[in-house]
């Protein structure tokens, strides 16, 4: 498959891109470093899952504001702002509210247990173990990673077949929490209701949305405000799909160039994947 010719006229100075699982294809300079900032997220949230495996905390241990748990912050269901969690806008479990801050309370709350600091703790647990060279959180667990294409396609095929977390958590991870709850995803608006994992983001029925039309609604990813992407297909789907994931890595930041393109491009690339 030639990704050259859904990515090569996109109006960046600089992509790279890959698909990677049940298909294979790749785009640009697969080693050139991006900043992350959002896809830092799925990077995070597999860190803390590992932490609960590892009984650093567990998903249902109050954390955060009153009445939060751990698995609230992490599916951004406890109420906390967007970026200041001095600011609680909801009550846990009320409303969908995509937060930084809520993860950097969980990032928190694993450094005074573990006494590592994050970065560390991601590196020594996943990073060094899937040989991420090129991977490095350093700073908050929201928005402060940068990467490659190959890591992040290494950091893929461990979505798709597990082998640092059970699977069991990592179906539960790309399965709702919180069932019904609205919310705004970023830059695409109000979403009724707004799937979320743990950590990871669901398709669910949204539209628009920057995955491809033709992608099932179990879907799981994230995108990030610098103009980055990760999508997944879990393998256990019965979407002809299953077992696939998508990477693109861009230095243009999100914006209207991105709506629909993203979306028009995701859905052509299905459409030769299954061709």
């Amino acid at each position: 498959m030639n990704l050259s010719k859904h990515f090569g006229s996109w109006p960046v100075d600089n992509a790279a891109a890959a698909i990677v699982g049940k298909h294979s294809a790749t785009y640009g300079d697969l080693n050139r470093e991006f900043e992350l900032m959002s896809v830092t997220k799925l990077l995070s949230a597999y860190a803390f899952l590992m932490a609960v495996e590892e009984s650093v905390f567990e998903l249902d241990q109050p954390a955060g504001p009153e009445g939060s748990t751990v698995r609230h912050l992490i599916s951004h269901a406890s109420g906390v702002s967007a970026a200041m969690r001095s600011k609680i806008q909801k009550k846990p479990g009320e409303r969908r509210i995509y937060s930084s801050a809520g993860f950097e309370w969980l990032q928190e709350i694993l450094e005074q247990e573990t006494g590592l600091a994050f970065g560390n703790y991601a590196l020594l647990g996943i990073f060094e173990p899937l040989g991420m060279d090129d991977t490095v959180i350093w700073g908050s667990s929201g928005h402060d990673a940068r990467s490659t294409v190959a890591d992040l396609s290494k950091f893929a095929e461990e979505l798709l077949r597990p082998t640092l977390l059970a699977e069991s958590t990592v179906r539960e991870a790309f399965t709702v929490q919180f069932p019904g709850l609205i919310g705004t995803v970023p830059g695409y608006g109000m979403q009724k209701p707004n799937p979320w994992g743990l950590g990871f983001e669901i398709k669910g029925e949204k539209h628009p949305h920057w995955t491809g039309d033709n992608m099932p609604p179990e879907t799981v990813g994230h995108f990030g405000i610098s103009g980055t992407y990760l999508w997944v297909v879990p393998s256990w789907s019965d979407h002809e799909l299953a077992g696939t994931a998508g990477v693109t890595l861009t230095d243009r930041d999100f914006g209207d160039w991105a709506k629909p393109l993203w979306e028009e491009t995701n859905t052509a690339i299905v459409a030769d994947l299954l061709h």
